[in-house]
């Protein structure tokens, strides 16, 4: 198994180093952060490839990092000679006697202990050429990736081989897994599943007879007629028209697979998407891979597909170590947010201290977007739909626009689970106020939270004074009145307006997120705001 990986200025990365668990990892962050370069790192390290072809053809001045690029452009123009960069990842495996062969101090953390690493550095062999180039420094915009070599070494400083790696990985990545409408993956698994060897040959026979008599047909004879009688104007020779009769082009390659009459290109995305990830996962090579790499399975699929791929995603990969990125929350409660790897640039924060129930709350409860409190800069939690309308608008009153415009994020997160968000804001230090009702006791309220409110990025904001929930909060600091206009109410009484909005609670919290008249926030409201 892999227990870390390190990175240096390798596209996003620049000085990136990750622990890595022996089980499942979900890797999840914000757009651009190195979510799929980080798999393609573990793949390139392990087994010296890039977009499925060795890594010395692929090599570009654009696998390196932007900012190790610009420092190095910046010192050429100003006249220095600087060391040409280079690219380095290094996989650290576990430190077990097979593993051996490949220990030693020969990686960037000096550490003894086994493992590989990729190194693209300036090859000394083109020096001559190299000086010729930086003598016109004004002329340079990119890194010389001509003048590099790549050097795939054990951390014992020996060369490795596939073979030799102890490792084996597996990248999948269903928007770049091509199904050719021929020899697909998909008909090789129906061919190799179901069809006996006499019932392949007479498969074999019977198309190569439905060939044969291709060319016996009127319409085909008549074409054919007619283009040999134009001999000369293309070809001397007789031309017609015919299938393919060669050994190259077996009934293999001709046959389409079928999804209910429809040929597999027309079938949905989100159809093709799963089985091109099943049909990865059940390939033999996966089945002797030590380390899965999964790119993104949400793609095009919907909510109850994904729940039957992820089971078998699970299943499939029992006592593999994985990688697997997503954007999605429900895959990220599913493999169990203990699993969570929040990713930077920098590195990755791993979340390994939250309370078993509360991973197995949303496991179960798979519907709460958890993944917005771990991208969020910023979260507001709110009780449920009309709290979240009122804190928008109070927001909105204070800084002249929505909260999310500011990375604030307001999350209803259904009355009790709020915690369960709080046992997950704690390991992430995420800033969070949470916005509560006191239901009438606001001591029992206030001791709810008791163990959060030692964390000074956690706030708890709750309503006090005798109305108890939201609705007369507003009411008592804004008068009926100003309520009836609002809501476009008639209301005689301050009681029949609270009844009226009990009952009408998203109702009327829209009427309020949607007014233009003047809206006075109760004080909680506005502390959380503040926060």
């Amino acid at each position: 198994m892999l227990k870390k990986i390190v990175i240096k200025n390798y596209k996003v990365f620049q000085d990136f180093a990750l622990d890595l668990a022996p089980g499942m990892n979900v890797i999840v962050g914000n757009n651009a952060v190195g979510k799929s370069t980080l798999l393609e790192a573990v793949n390139l390290a392990l087994t010296s490839r890039l977009n499925g072809v060795a890594i010395a053809a692929e090599l570009s001045p654009f696998l390196f990092n932007l900012q190790t690029t610009r420092t190095y452009i910046e010192a050429l123009h100003a006249g220095a000679r600087p060391t040409p960069p280079e690219i380095l990842i290094e996989v650290h495996f576990d430190d077990v006697e097979e593993h051996a062969r490949l220990k030693g101090t020969n990686n960037s953390l000096r550490e003894d202990v086994p493992g590989v690493r990729i190194r693209v550095a300036f090859n000394d062999d083109f020096r001559d050429e190299y000086e010729a180039y930086i003598a016109h420094p004004a002329q340079i915009s990119t890194v010389p990736a001509e003048y590099y070599k790549i050097d795939w070494l054990g951390f014992d400083g020996n060369g490795v081989t596939a073979r030799s790696v102890p490792a084996t990985a597996s990248l999948i990545d269903a928007t770049a897994i091509r199904l050719q409408h021929g020899a697909d993956a998909y008909l090789q698994t129906i061919i190799g599943s179901n069809l006996e060897p006499n019932e392949r040959v007479e498969l074999s026979r019977s198309y190569r007879s439905l060939r044969e008599t291709f060319s016996g047909i009127d319409a085909v004879a008549a074409v054919n007629e007619k283009l040999a009688g134009d001999r000369g104007d293309i070809s001397d020779r007789r031309l017609t028209l015919s299938i393919d009769l060669s050994q190259r082009s077996g009934w293999e390659r001709s046959l389409v697979p079928h999804l209910d009459d429809l040929p597999f290109p027309y079938v949905g995305k989100g159809e093709q998407s799963t089985l091109k990830i099943l049909l990865a996962l059940n390939r033999k090579k996966v089945k002797d891979t030590h380390v899965v790499l999964i790119e993104e399975p949400e793609n095009h699929v919907s909510f109850s597909t994904l729940n039957q791929l992820i089971d078998k995603v699970i299943q499939k990969c029992a006592g593999k170590q994985v990688l697997v990125t997503t954007h999605s929350a429900y895959i990220l409660n599913k493999l169990g947010l203990d699993e969570l790897v929040l990713l930077s640039p920098e590195g990755g924060h791993r979340i390994t201290d939250l309370p078993p129930s509360t991973v197995d709350y949303f496991k179960k409860l798979s519907g709460y977007d958890t993944l917005r409190l771990v991208l969020a800069s910023r979260v507001i939690l709110v009780e449920g739909p009309s709290d979240e309308l009122i804190v928008q608008r109070a927001y909105s009153d204070v800084h002249g626009k929505l909260p999310i415009a500011d990375g604030v994020d307001v999350i209803n997160v259904r009355g009790l689970s709020a915690k369960r968000f709080l046992d997950l804001a704690v390991p992430l230090r995420r800033r969070v106020a949470v916005v509560n009702d006191n239901d009438g006791d606001l001591q029992k309220m206030a001791a709810k939270y008791a163990d959060y409110i030692a964390h000074q990025f956690i706030t708890i904001h709750i309503g006090k004074g005798d109305p108890t929930t939201l609705e007369p909060q507003v009411i008592a600091v804004n008068g009926l009145q100003r309520m009836n206009k609002v809501l476009g109410t008639n209301h005689p009484t301050e009681a029949a307006l609270l009844d009226y909005m009990l009952a009408n609670k998203t109702t009327w919290a829209l009427a309020v997120a949607e007014s233009t008249e003047t809206i006075v926030m109760p004080e909680y409201i506005v502390d959380a705001i503040s926060f």
